[in-house]
């Protein structure tokens, strides 16, 4: 008996012996993100990582700690200070295997930190977000509701997709769709600042991440009046090709390659490491909302007119205005439409998006959607809305019908145009009050 346990011991002591101790996790790579509201520190990680962070002052600095874990490439790379709130970075390796980065910086910053799991091209990783301290600890105001100015500029919002973290669709060449629409959003920028009576507003002005609900907030911060998201994506088949215009559906999508365009990019969240959980029902009364006071209905419309000029420059994937269940397009009161410009995934398409020319046709094709329908359309109160408005009847139009696009009675139409009746013929001009 005494032999036998003597043999179960030695048995689990080679055991023990042949074990190797656990591997310490690798950081293979620092990158960092400065945004105008705070900074993306984002650590790529062979496996998942136990971490502590903190802070200390005079001066200030943040520490993390990255427990049994290495840095193998020895050197940090070439970061993006300048318009961080990190002064420098530094690291050392602790006796205890903790992996210690010592942040320098600019400001006190509330930081906030989360491991992400394997997504996309992207493996496990740590992600440090560094918020201005005067700006954490309150809750975010909601913009304070009040009439707009007399005599304002119609207020585009222009969102860049993807940023940062987030690459998006990436092309044979390597051609990042992050930079090729932020290109094309600066271009339509510029056309929409020197249009009269219009300002632009880029969600995203730089190469950081936003995530979708943001963008969305971003744009109801500014009071904007149509928010347009520029895209160029990917689909499986390399052939697939040609512009599309989407609007919000709040059923099924138009098209299968609808379906996979919105569950492509609805991921973008996953990546930048933002929460797509919904806890209530607020995605229902937005819909619901945008219903109501034909938002919708609106976004469709400019959509339309976006489409048609899209189609005179390069190639329509589909010459119907698309639905599909983007969530960046899911906001309560402002017309809301996604461009795809191209498949970067298709070879000769990709070559275009990297052509300033092609990226400024682009532009100009979406800005002269944009203008037709604001000229058919101007808010009441922008200075747009100040130049006169007239209609020429249609055959089949009706006096009611015409009411109702411009959202005016059809006693205000009586009363502004003299008539005594609804009659109306095909070729006389109207005059359009403002409601």
């Amino acid at each position: 008996m005494k032999a036998w346990l003597r043999n179960i011991g030695a048995i689990v002591l080679l055991a023990g012996l042949a074990l190797p101790a656990l591997a310490d996790v690798a950081v293979q790579g620092v990158r960092m993100w400065p945004a105008p509201d705070n900074t993306r520190l984002v650590f790529d990680l062979s496996a998942p990582v136990e971490h502590t962070i903190f802070t200390l002052r005079a001066p200030d600095r943040l520490v993390i700690d990255l427990k049994q874990a290495r840095y193998p490439a020895g050197k940090l790379p070439a970061l993006a200070f300048d318009k961080s709130y990190v002064r420098q970075i530094r690291y050392a390796r602790r006796q205890d295997r903790v992996l210690r980065f010592v942040l320098d910086l600019r400001q006190p910053v509330r930081p906030k930190s989360f491991v992400l799991r394997p997504q996309g091209s992207y493996g496990h990783r740590l992600v440090i977000d560094l918020y201005p301290l005067e700006a954490t600890g309150q809750p975010r105001p909601r913009p304070v509701p009040h009439q707009r100015p007399r005599s304002r500029d119609v207020i585009i919002a222009i969102d860049a997709g993807h940023g940062g973290e987030d690459p998006g669709a990436i092309g044979p060449r390597g051609t990042r769709e992050k930079d090729v629409v932020l290109a094309i959003a600066r271009r339509l920028a510029e056309l929409v600042r020197r249009e009269p009576g219009m300002k632009p507003v880029l969600i995203r002005r730089g190469d950081y991440y936003v995530g979708l609900r943001k963008r969305v907030e971003k744009a109801s911060d500014a009071r904007a009046d149509l928010f347009v998201s520029i895209h160029a994506d990917a689909f499986r088949n390399r052939r697939a090709r040609g512009s599309s215009v989407f609007v919000l559906s709040n059923r099924g999508a138009t098209s299968a390659m609808a379906a996979f365009l919105a569950e492509s990019e609805n991921r973008s969240d996953l990546i930048g490491g933002v929460s797509l959980d919904d806890k209530d029902d607020l995605l229902k009364r937005v819909l619901v909302d945008m219903v109501k006071n034909s938002t919708l209905e609106d976004s469709h419309e400019v959509a339309q007119k976006i489409l048609t000029d899209l189609g005179k420059v390069t190639h329509l994937h589909k010459r119907r205005v698309e639905q599909a269940g983007f969530r960046v397009l899911k906001s309560t009161n402002i017309p809301s439409i996604l461009v795809e410009t191209a498949f970067i995934s298709n070879p000769q398409e990709e070559r275009k998006l990297r052509s300033a020319r092609h990226q400024q046709a682009l532009a100009r094709a979406i800005m002269n959607g944009i203008r037709r329908y604001f000229r058919a359309n101007p808010p009441p109160g922008t200075r747009l809305a100040q130049a006169p408005r007239r209609h020429v009847i249609s055959r089949g139009e009706t006096l009611s019908g015409i009411a109702a696009r411009y959202r005016v009675s059809v006693n205000a139409l009586r009363r502004h145009n003299g008539l005594r009746s609804d009659r109306i013929k095909p070729g006389d001009v109207i005059r359009i009050p403002y409601s």
